[in-house]
């Protein structure tokens, strides 16, 4: 019977910038399409030219075209044909017992990118399963699973197909390539509601590779304490940390709600948030968009139950919306069985695969996670050697504030924010700033917070980012216990722009904030 418990991860060091040879990811890549749709095949090959991955690995699987499938189908059509097929190309080397027990000692294959057209779910079955053992409990008693969790399994010939299998390369340091513990196939889905998105997400992903993911983070955390779901909390407190480390500016809304309407999200290169059941707030508003290479991921039990519908839940609609891709569930999957999100940012900060920072940060296989977007991209693999002089003013913003931060990581916290704002100031680096004073605000350091949030906004060109900067400093004019200076800063700001999708946030400000009349100066201007 499957287990919950995890083995304890071995130690290992923490792999350098550019241990995967520059040539080696595409030799340890098929592509899975199906070829009973046109648009999975035009887009395999598309994928294929864009990695220079060879026409003997891409492979055809002819399958139904629903979205789900039964588990029957799953076995006929996809799992037994690629089995078949991994065998005929010498892909495995496969060692049997004398009992017929089949094990796969060795694999040439590593990575699976799965092309739109292929179903992404399976459906459960009330029908006994030969070969399961089905236990109790809400984990061990399921079988309906992400067809591409079931793909990660398929070297390991198990019957079994209840409950949740251990993640073998949970949380380990090493590529996958150097991973010799289990035939894992790290699967991911190249899919979206529309063909043309799938194309934008695969060119998003090589050409950002290029100079690395430059741009801001949203962290929208729930301040969700309740027994169960403080770990998602945690998770996102953990990035936060990750980022400011590597010098890439934050924006971390503990609020319970989620990013309200109107909230001035810019330059997104990352967001990372919880919980709502269908993407809202900020995302929503006309013409946004998030930068090229953006990962953007939502916490919620069906975030990704479908991918075909550019409105529902969150995946589709994220990928939609620019995002090079994202991770979903397709079933309820509980909050401890779903992908730890910080694991997932720190193995990409340290130029993995998108493909293997997923697998790392997922606890369990044969489960209801999905992973879409290039198993290949490696957003953060050649940031350092950006050439910040060729880029715009913006971005060679952001490259000044990430080698601020690696050079000067050793400072003790207090010191650190001292030194970043005045390098800040003197560049004129809004982000920096920016992201100071949002340091210094959850320091308490009220005033310097106030410092930075003023130069910032003098700095910054783009009007949302001027207007997230007056919402910021409102926050810290309030929590400095000086009410009226927020509100004299919002009807100044509703002056000049009263038609910003932010001014709606600043006269909910004004409304909140604004005296109200006496009874006595009531009945003095307008009783009888």
């Amino acid at each position: 019977m499957r287990t919950r418990c995890l083995a304890a991860a071995a130690a290992f060091v923490l792999m350098k910038l550019g241990v995967h040879g520059q040539d080696s990811l595409p030799q340890q890549t098929i592509v899975v399409f199906n070829g009973a749709v046109p648009e999975s095949v035009a887009l395999a090959q598309f994928y294929a030219q864009k990695r220079g991955i060879v026409p003997d690995h891409l492979v055809r699987v002819d399958c139904s075209i629903e979205e789900e499938i039964t588990r029957e189908e799953y076995d006929r059509t996809i799992a037994e044909p690629l089995r078949t097929i991994f065998q005929e190309r010498s892909w495995w080397r496969i060692h049997e017992t004398a009992d017929g027990t089949r094990r796969v000692q060795a694999s040439a294959i590593h990575f699976v990118a799965v092309i739109k057209g292929l179903p992404l779910k399976i459906k459960a079955t009330a029908t006994p399963w030969d070969g399961d053992r089905p236990g109790s409990g809400p984990v061990q008693n399921r079988n309906e699973a992400c067809l591409d969790s079931e793909l990660a399994t398929l070297g390991f010939f198990t019957k079994e197909i209840s409950g949740a299998l251990n993640n073998p390369y949970f949380q380990s340091y090493r590529t996958v390539a150097e991973f010799g513990d289990a035939p894992i196939l790290l699967v991911c889905r190249l899919d979206a509601p529309d063909v043309e998105t799938v194309r934008r997400m695969i060119t998003d992903a090589v050409e950002t590779e290029k100079n690395g993911l430059w741009g801001r983070a949203f962290i929208d955390a729930a301040h969700n304490t309740s027994t169960g779901l403080a770990l998602g909390d945690a998770w996102l407190g953990r990035i936060v940390d990750q980022l400011h480390k590597v010098g890439l500016p934050v924006i971390y809304d503990q609020a319970p709600e989620t990013f309200p309407d109107g909230f001035p999200v810019s330059d997104c290169a990352l967001y990372f948030g919880w919980y709502a059941a269908n993407i809202t707030g900020p995302f929503n508003q006309a013409g946004f968009r998030f930068l090229p290479g953006a990962i953007a991921i939502h916490i919620h039990s069906f975030s990704a139950g479908t991918l075909r519908d550019p409105n529902a839940t969150w995946a589709g609609p994220l990928l939609r919306r620019g995002a090079a891709a994202t991770i979903g569930n397709v079933y309820e999957p509980y909050l401890q069985l779903t992908p730890q999100l910080d694991i997932l940012n720190d193995r990409l900060l340290h130029g993995l695969t998108f493909a293997e920072g997923v697998y790392m940060s997922t606890p369990v296989l044969s489960w209801m996670s999905v992973a879409v977007g290039d198993p290949l991209y490696r957003p953060y693999l050649n940031w350092a050697e950006f050439d910040a002089k060729r880029e715009s003013k913006t971005t060679a913003d952001w490259y000044a504030y990430h080698d601020f931060a690696v050079k000067n990581g050793r400072l003790a916290a207090t010191e650190f924010r001292r030194q970043a704002r005045i390098t800040a100031a003197r560049a004129h680096n809004a982000p920096m700033l920016e992201d100071i004073g949002l340091m210094e605000m959850r320091a308490e350091n009220l005033a310097s917070a106030i410092g930075c949030f003023e130069q910032a906004r003098a700095d910054y060109a783009k009007g949302e980012d001027v207007m997230r900067c007056v919402l910021e400093e409102c926050d810290a004019w309030v929590k400095s216990g000086k009410r009226k200076r927020a509100l004299d800063l919002a009807r100044s700001v509703l002056g000049i722009v009263p038609d910003s999708p932010a001014s709606q946030l600043l006269r909910k400000l004004e409304t909140e904030f604004t005296p109200k009349p006496t009874p006595a100066a009531t009945a003095r201007h307008g009783g009888s």
